[in-house]
């Protein structure tokens, strides 16, 4: 026979445990010795680690008195169902580790994990932080607006990226941003862009230029986003447009701009 500290020390409880499922009705009190403590047999042993597993897996302890009383199929079927709760809780914890993890990231915390991998491109291509920045925001507002278009706008993003001559767009581009609003070099900059343009759409056709066909009002709010980041951009488009081409998220013709 046991005492109360052998067993609870057996179960890898306290003894102050042991005695509150007394109390909650969990653990039958034994009988006493002639001198008034109790007396434990194995049996209270094997019971005790049922309850401090079943507490430490989360169920209630009026959950765990009606299984201590259960029948040996109702205990296994109650069993497997705590099983797969428990599954459940992890894939959950495992999915907040995945978001603290993206939190720690950065990019991540806002963005599908497809567009922090096109960022990431275009960071390995050598674009300047400016422009990868600029594309962040503007994408981080189409994955808020339309979280379901993202895949398909992406796709066609990762073609678009593979031209060379794209990733030359965005390489002039980057010699901009460090130029003044007045520097004769933007508008060399602006030729060779309208040039590649209309180079693009002759070749692939005006929607290979556009196709994201975004409300008005959220294709300016992203422009401004791409503007104040990239102060130059301004005086950039204001020569594109003499030059027969207006929009910065929506790349048009200027004589077909949709009215605002």
């Amino acid at each position: 026979m046991l005492t109360i500290s052998e067993v609870a020390r057996y179960a890898g409880v306290t003894v102050r445990a042991v005695r509150h499922y007394h109390a909650k009705g969990l653990l039958p009190e034994p009988e006493r010795d002639y001198s008034g403590y109790r007396r434990y047999d194995a049996n209270a042993v094997i019971d005790l680690i049922k309850i401090r597993t079943l507490a430490e897996a989360g169920v209630p302890l009026t959950r765990v008195r009606e299984l201590m009383h259960a029948d040996d199929a109702q205990f296994a079927s109650a069993v497997a169902e705590i099983d797969r709760r428990l599954q459940d809780e992890i894939r959950q914890r495992e999915r907040r580790r995945d978001s603290i993890a993206r939190l720690a990231a950065g990019d991540h915390l806002t963005l599908p994990i497809q567009v922090v991998d096109y960022l990431e491109h275009l960071r390995a291509l050598g674009i300047d932080e400016r422009i990868v920045r600029a594309e962040r925001d503007g994408w981080i507002v189409l994955a808020a607006q339309a979280p379901e278009q993202v895949p398909a706008w992406m796709a066609r993003k990762q073609q678009q990226i593979a031209d060379r001559q794209l990733i030359n767009f965005y390489k002039i581009l980057s010699q901009a941003l460090d130029q003044t609003e007045d520097d004769p070099r933007l508008a060399e900059l602006a030729d060779e862009l309208a040039a590649y343009f209309t180079h693009l759409a002759s070749e692939h056709g005006e929607p290979y230029l556009n196709d994201t066909n975004l409300d008005r009002a959220l294709a300016d709010l992203m422009d401004t986003l791409a503007l104040d980041t990239i102060p130059p951009a301004r005086r950039l488009l204001a020569l594109l447009r003499e030059r027969g081409w207006t929009g910065w998220t929506e790349l048009e013709r200027a004589s077909t701009r949709r009215p605002v």
